[in-house]
């Protein structure tokens, strides 16, 4: 992949941890982590800004939740790639992502290739 065809990720977690994880697994990878938030709030106050052709965010944040800025993005944003992460299984809570324009999800803890997989299926879906 060439400097000009890096795809752009966004990341929301209110974790530094995962922030780091994320990170090692996508950039050498070749992805460009375009920009990094712990909340919703900050997702959907810079998603415009940024446009990445894909956000990962967690589901459970404080002070706006993953489903509910998932929801806002994608009214604002109806082309926006959104990947939910959840330490939860939750079908109540992956189904209410879904319909708030999330199209795909992982559950916490995922092994890097588990990541790539999933990050490559995303920007690969028009």
């Amino acid at each position: 992949m060439t400097e000009l065809q890096k795809h752009r990720i966004m990341l929301v977690d209110d974790s530094p941890f995962i922030h780091k994880a994320l990170s090692r697994a996508l950039e050498p990878a070749g992805y460009e982590i375009c920009g990094a938030f712990r909340n919703g709030q900050q997702a959907v106050e810079n998603y415009g800004s940024l446009q990445p052709d894909l956000l990962i965010m967690d589901i459970t944040m404080p002070i706006m939740d993953g489903v509910e800025a998932a929801r806002e993005i994608s009214s604002r944003h109806p082309g926006a790639k959104i990947m939910m992460l959840s330490a939860m299984g939750d079908e109540e809570i992956l189904e209410e992502a879904r319909n708030a324009g999330a199209s795909g999800f992982m559950t916490k803890p995922f092994s890097n290739p588990e990541l790539l997989e999933a990050v490559e299926k995303h920007l690969s879906v028009s």
